[in-house]
């Protein structure tokens, strides 16, 4: 019985690998259109494709999320949030996936390889039935959509001794709903800002809802204020993290300024912002630190601020660009499309940051060469 229980936790945590997510203007915001500008709803209505369907239903939630963030619902603001959605679900609120079931076994069994575990004995672990009188490995064959995997994710893990305290946040479906927000995402967000609806269960839950992936996810696009001059890269900021698209040209302005190679993918910090190893980045910068005037304890402080808007007012930023453009005879660029290689079971081709934020803008360039209405 003891060794059975430890299968079933070992299998719980090689369930949370089923699905990763690919790795995914101030304007900050635009000025509010002029005052001949139609109401919310109507811009909204107007920028939807015309094949969604419940169209008065998106108008409501999309118009309510703008209206509880605070957000002007500009016609730009509107086709941004447009062509966010249209990119990540197509307007499906739960979107099937394809290939699951299977892309969750392959994860599944290439986790098992790396923890040395048997796969055939994974594999009778999750031949146990479960509360809907199916195996949990006949339910992952079966699913269809994130929600369906992350409800057997959710039963699996309520069936295991301790298993919601063990395995409450290791959830594999880690980006939900018409907008693909990240839990992470939401959950941080929340701790600054109630969130403004009833909650059912959970706010990870309200995420596969239209309403909640709306709201955070239109948090996520617009509701930061940030040094770029098109929505081109807020659109890959929304793909590899806010303020990712500044952080690269600070990445760049670096290799300029110290004659390295850094890969200006916007994480200024390697995951987990561990002090105990310097990233890439803040060895690169720790070597221009004599002209910089800086201590390592000040460089890293400043890094320390990377996903926030005070990263710009620190001497670190400040410095980099002014000792860039003294090195190359020219102003670095302030935002650029982070290089990242998309990965994750559910991407089939080769894709990238800037593949994802020109996508997306040709759609939002779609929605604004529309005829007002």
């Amino acid at each position: 019985m003891r060794n059975l229980s430890l299968l079933l936790l070992a299998c719980a945590a090689l369930l949370t690998s089923c699905i990763v997510p690919p790795p995914v203007g101030r304007p900050g915001l635009p000025q509010p259109s002029g005052p001949g500008q139609a109401p919310p709803r109507v811009l909204i209505e107007h920028a939807l494709p015309k094949s969604v369907p419940d169209r008065k239903g998106w108008v409501n939630d999309i118009a309510d999320a703008f209206l509880q963030l605070k957000i002007e619902p500009t016609r730009e603001h509107i086709c941004a949030v447009v062509a966010i959605t249209e990119q990540e679900s197509s307007f499906r609120v739960d979107p099937a996936v394809p290939h699951l079931g299977a892309t969750a076994w392959h994860e599944i069994d290439a986790r098992a390889e790396h923890a040395h575990i048997p796969k055939v004995i994974v594999h009778q672990v999750l031949e146990i039935k479960s509360s809907t009188g199916q195996s949990y490995a006949e339910r992952i064959d079966g699913a269809r959509t994130e929600k369906q995997l992350s409800d057997i994710f959710e039963d699996f893990t309520g069936s295991v001794p301790l298993g919601r305290s063990l395995f409450a946040s290791w959830n594999p479906i880690r980006t939900r709903g018409p907008m693909q927000v990240n839990v992470a995402f939401a959950d941080k967000f929340v701790e600054a800002r109630p969130y403004p609806y009833p909650v059912k269960t959970s706010v990870d839950e309200e995420l596969f809802t239209r309403r909640g992936s709306l709201y955070f996810g239109i948090a996520h696009l617009l509701a930061y204020p940030a040094p770029y001059d098109s929505y081109l890269y807020r659109f890959a900021d929304y793909n590899a993290g806010q303020y990712s698209s500044r952080n690269a040209a600070f990445q760049d302005a670096v290799n300029a300024a110290s004659k390295t190679q850094l890969v200006t993918d916007g994480a200024l910090l390697p995951h987990g912002d561990s002090t105990d190893t310097p990233g890439d980045t803040e060895l690169a910068v720790r070597g221009l630190s004599d002209r910089l005037n800086l201590s390592d304890a000040a460089i890293h402080s400043a890094l320390e601020e990377a996903r926030t808007e005070k990263f710009e007012a620190t001497l670190l930023y400040k410095r980099v660009f002014v000792l860039a453009e003294r090195t190359t005879g020219h102003r670095p660029p302030a935002a650029m499309i982070p290089s990242i290689r998309l990965q994750g079971p559910k991407i089939e081709r080769k894709l990238t940051t800037d593949w994802y934020a020109h996508r997306v803008n040709d759609r939002f360039e779609r929605c604004l060469n529309q005829q007002p209405p």
